[in-house]
């Protein structure tokens, strides 16, 4: 599998996604990208669209997080409906997320449903329970083991990719559940591209002093700007850690450029001044 992804128009089809290892479940105009390596697996998996939907984004958009733009009522029903495309009876969990590198483990039904803890991954091994991260640009990344049966959801912007959390993840995995590295299957799901998100001189900074390859995340477009690849780094910390480079797969697709599909925080909080949130979910 090439580490270039050739970036998708919102309308593809699952033939074309195939290509890449996800393919698209719908029910009731909700629309959820699924992994298919991972389900196939035995975990329970998708990554959210903006589709189909109670919330006024501008109308019947599929919010599923907070942050004092949207109504509770409205979060609710929109999670409902998402946890309804998927088979089985789940529980979902989440975290209050803070562009940071902690990790935290749920082990029992109380844990769960604590929400409010301040972290930026999850990982578990409890069955009918979805973890879940939430973003609107950021990256976020599915990690299943095969062999143990745990799993992990990780919210990755510049700054957790900086401070390498999903390695961090999956370390914690190891010591929880015995994880190695050649039995993870793991899915890279939308966001922001190196096709549209540009960067100032802070984060070229931050990401040369923390990746020794950092250059060719770059796109220089400006003095002191350029287009960043985040699924590409968050690749690479992947295989670096010894996961096969054939059961990681990159979600096609860019948040900025197609709005109509997914929410970006780049793109709509400046033009509307609100934006909603998707959410990346794994469970078994």
């Amino acid at each position: 599998m090439s580490s270039k992804v050739d970036y998708l128009p919102s309308d593809a089809s699952d033939e074309t996604l195939s290509d890449f290892g996800f393919y698209w479940r719908e029910k009731n105009g909700v629309k959820v990208l699924v992994c298919k390596a991972l389900e196939e697996n035995g975990f329970t998996n998708g990554f959210s669209t903006r589709l189909g939907g109670v919330s006024p984004f501008p109308e019947n958009d599929l919010n599923l997080a907070g942050f004092g733009e949207d109504s509770d009522e409205n979060i609710a029903e929109n999670r409902r409906r998402f946890l309804n495309v998927f088979k089985g009876d789940f529980d979902l969990t989440t975290v209050w997320q803070v562009h940071g590198d902690g990790v935290k483990k749920v082990s029992d039904s109380e844990e769960a449903k604590n929400t409010e803890e301040k972290y930026d991954g999850i990982i578990s091994d409890l069955l009918n329970l979805l973890v879940g991260v939430k973003t609107a640009d950021c990256v976020p990344v599915l990690i299943g083991d095969t062999k143990t049966g745990a799993f992990s959801a990780v919210h990755a912007g510049w700054r957790g990719t900086v401070e390498s959390i999903v390695i961090k993840a999956i370390e914690k995995m190891k010591n929880e559940y015995g994880t190695n590295a050649e039995d993870l299957i793991c899915a890279i799901g939308p966001a922001a591209t190196c096709e549209r998100y540009e960067i100032g001189q802070e984060v070229i900074d931050a990401f040369t002093k923390n990746f020794s390859n950092s250059q060719k995340l770059f796109t220089k477009t400006r003095e002191g700007h350029a287009l960043i690849d985040l699924h590409l780094a968050n690749r690479d910390q992947l295989l670096n850690l010894g996961i096969k480079v054939e059961n990681i797969y990159t979600a096609p697709f860019c948040t900025m450029k197609s709005t109509d599909l997914f929410f970006s925080y780049r793109v709509e909080k400046k033009k509307y001044g609100k934006t909603g949130r998707l959410m990346s979910v794994i469970g078994r």
